[in-house]
């Protein structure tokens, strides 16, 4: 998927069992395709948004039983029979990437978390019906890191989005915090920046540490994927407080020298 909302989705990872990784994979590559409609490339926003909706009319062909036109939605018919995955979950993603076209400020916290909602925690649910393990408190504990993550990646990607004309630090807490716009725009981390940021990744972090019983829930190496990607999301955080908030001239990502800590504190957390 893009650089930013799915750079942690779990692409045919090693550490999944094999029969997974290919259902796995044709859902990254229908939320990866669908949110680049919505974020590549210059089309203007009409033809955006009419993209996302000839998804929703193959997701309609699938629900009402006929052929889908495009190979992806064959594949993925497969794949929804196979392991009764919910179509509304789809859905809820189609939804989200449509909202990145046409909406570019969020009010305050929970707007931002209704639209985690749809675009971030269908892929942990989707794992879950994967797994077979979608029960209520394995979905809320999903939910939780899977918010959490998306809650990380608008930290890391403040810069990036400014340039696609977005910010989804909530408006309210930006002026809470005495941080304008103006400042954003120019990269500037001084001041009331990096307070704000420490309030966003603590709120992150405890979210995260929320959901992450879910790891030594599932079993095997679904549950070692569960952790990993649990330690990805606090290294990030571990990043951007070292760097005091200052995302502009210190992204924060994850190197390769970061990957045998990772599963260090996966295998021993």
């Amino acid at each position: 998927m893009s650089a930013g909302h799915y750079e942690n989705f779990p692409v045919a990872s090693a550490l999944l069992p094999a029969p997974l990784r290919h259902p796995v994979s044709v859902i990254y590559r229908f939320a990866r395709s669908a949110d680049d409609f919505a974020d590549e490339g210059d089309l203007p926003p009409g033809q955006r948004l009419a993209q996302l909706d000839d998804y929703r009319q193959e997701l309609g062909r699938l629900e009402a039983g006929a052929v889908p036109h495009r190979p992806l939605f064959v594949e993925l018919g497969q794949i929804v029979h196979r392991y009764r995955l919910p179509l509304p979950l789809f859905h809820d993603l189609l939804d989200a990437f449509a909202q990145d076209v046409v909406k570019q400020r969020y009010a305050d916290f929970a707007q931002l978390m209704d639209y985690c909602r749809r675009s971030a925690n269908p892929v942990g649910r989707l794992l879950l019906h994967l797994f077979d393990a979608a029960t209520g408190e394995n979905l809320k504990r999903s939910d939780a890191i899977c918010s959490s993550l998306q809650l990380i990646n608008f930290c890391q990607d403040v810069e990036i989005d400014w340039r696609k004309g977005r910010i989804y630090l909530p408006q309210d807490e930006i002026r809470h915090f005495g941080v304008t716009e103006r400042q954003i725009a120019s990269g500037d981390a001084s001041g009331p920046w990096p307070a704000l940021m420490r309030f966003q990744v603590e709120r992150a972090r405890a979210l995260i540490e929320s959901g992450a019983p879910l790891g030594r829930a599932l079993p095997g190496r679904i549950g070692l994927e569960i952790r990993t990607i649990v330690q990805g999301g606090l290294r990030i955080l571990e990043k951007i407080d070292k760097a005091d908030g200052d995302v502009y001239h210190h992204r924060p990502v994850l190197s390769a020298y970061d990957w045998p800590l990772l599963l260090f504190r996966a295998l021993t957390g």
